[in-house]
């Protein structure tokens, strides 16, 4: 193939992750990517495992003279978030992407660019073919399909792993190595309900106008939820007048703050609905943060032939008002982190049930075992049943991590200032390997990259020979 990345260092590394990305890995797509690197060690006689789930841990054996140091367990995913601009055609299945540089950037023709893993492959495929001269023992560990919660490493069997150091490679700037992440927890609750013809006008109630945001990142910001707003405006519409709920809808992913949320309604009084929610909405505008500065509530009519009964309008709206979320504690170890947080994802309204879909978020994993219990508590009382799913352990903070500690003077050795360790309110795969094996240290570290799982991704290439000559200088260190 032609290389369009040239006069960079390391050439391997560069010339790696130009191959990887002309290999479509969208999750749980990730057999051609597979293949390559089962191939890539067949080439050079390295030890191999591939598993069911297409996760592949190559091993490569200490230089000459290296033997007695311990062995380094390297770690990130191959595949990647697919997002396109709506005008570009292209298929994540089969087609390559197309990478084009801009001075110091590198990215891709109207697509996302993996460099969320991409970085992580290409950088242990570097080291694999001896970019490093001297070194321990390498495991190199590329699982599959991340992006949707961690899937692939959840499969793997970590009995085959012998490192107890690990450096994952799946953040995003090379000053801020991650040292600490959230697991999470994602619960569908489904509420049965009755109806009964409905006796009274129409109402139909809009939120909009919420910026929403990232339910691990943005959860600390004080943006408002609109599933929940929805439950404050029921539920003064509910001491006001015998409203019922026909449907409430609001949310489509798992792991945004929902922006939008629409219920329809029978009133006895549509005029003296409309004020009543008119008056909470102006309430609730006056209190809400600057980023949420364009929320907006419409009230208008609709046609509505049944509704549901009064006891199960009241427990659908004891749903939306009475489950806890947002931001329940901080982390004592890193005070600016989240330690503990819950979204209320999606509620949706079926034909014979309403499904309300929270994320719930920790480091601490009996944290989550404890809001599994108080979500199970919760609809036992209403006559709910509950589906838990999606869930990986968080990483806490380790007090005494040798390799954050050999990370922070490699930086300062390369780059001449001081690293800044930090935890994220978000999941990565640390703290999969980490339940696993629980005396591993690990760090997670990565080149700079920005815009991730979007089109707009990027990746800073001057950044990456930085990485790798701090990468290469801690090994030497470990």
């Amino acid at each position: 193939m032609e290389y369009i990345i040239k006069g960079r260092k390391p050439e391997s590394f560069f010339r790696f992750f130009e191959e990887i990305s002309a290999i479509p890995r969208e999750s749980y797509h990730e057999e051609k990517i597979a293949d390559y690197l089962v191939a890539f060690a067949k080439e050079r006689g390295l030890e191999y495992y591939r598993d069911q789930a297409n996760n592949v841990l190559i091993k490569m054996p200490a230089t000459k003279g290296q033997e007695h140091r311990r062995p380094i367990l390297f770690q990130g995913h191959t595949d990647m978030v697919c997002e396109k601009d709506s005008e570009v055609e292209h298929d994540f299945l089969n087609d390559p992407l197309e990478l084009y540089v801009e001075g110091n950037i590198l990215r891709a023709r109207g697509t996302t660019l993996g460099a969320d893993d991409g970085v992580a492959v290409a950088m242990m495929l570097s080291l694999l073919d001896g970019e490093v001269k001297e070194h321990p023992a390498y495991e190199c560990l590329f699982s599959a399909t991340e992006e949707v919660g961690m899937v692939g490493l959840l499969q793997f069997d970590f009995s085959r792993i012998k490192a107890r150091t690990l450096i994952n490679m799946d953040a995003g700037n090379i000053k801020y190595p991650l040292v600490s992440c959230a697991g999470s927890l994602g619960t569908k609750m489904t509420l049965p309900y009755k109806t009964e013809k409905a006796v009274g006008e129409g109402l139909r109630v809009r939120i909009k106008g919420l910026l929403g945001g990232h339910s691990g990142a943005d959860i600390n910001k004080g943006r408002a939820n609109a599933n929940k707003l929805m439950g404050r405006l029921l539920s003064a519409l509910q001491s006001d007048c015998d409203a019922r709920v026909v449907s409430v809808n609001g949310g489509v992913k798992n792991n945004a703050i929902t922006r939008e949320c629409e219920a329809v309604l029978v009133v006895p009084d549509f005029q003296k609905a409309s004020a009543v929610l008119t008056k909470c909405a102006d309430g609730i505008a006056s209190e809400l943060v600057q980023d949420d500065r364009n929320f907006a509530v419409t009230v208008s009519h609709c046609e509505a032939d049944c509704m549901m009964t009064r006891e199960d309008t009241s427990r659908v709206c004891g749903v939306l008002t009475c489950i806890p979320t947002g931001v329940f504690s901080m982390c004592s170890d890193l005070p600016y982190l989240v330690e503990y947080s819950r979204n209320f994802a999606i509620v949706n309204t079926r034909d014979d049930a309403i499904t309300f879909t929270f994320s719930t978020r920790s480091a601490k994993n009996g944290k989550l075992d404890a809001a599994e219990q108080e979500l199970d508590a919760f609809a036992a009382m209403i006559g709910a049943t509950n589906e838990h799913f999606g869930r990986y352990p968080g990483w806490e903070y380790d007090n005494n991590s040798s390799v954050r500690e050999a990370y922070k003077r490699a930086y300062l050795k390369i780059v001449g200032e001081e690293a800044v360790p930090v935890g994220v309110h978000a999941g990565i795969e640390c703290g999969v390997i980490r339940k696993a094996i629980p005396d591993m240290d690990a760090i997670a570290i990565c080149a700079n990259h920005a815009n991730g799982h979007s089109p707009n991704e990027q990746l800073d290439l001057d950044s990456c020979e930085v990485f790798y000559r701090i990468l290469a200088c801690l090994i030497e260190i470990l």
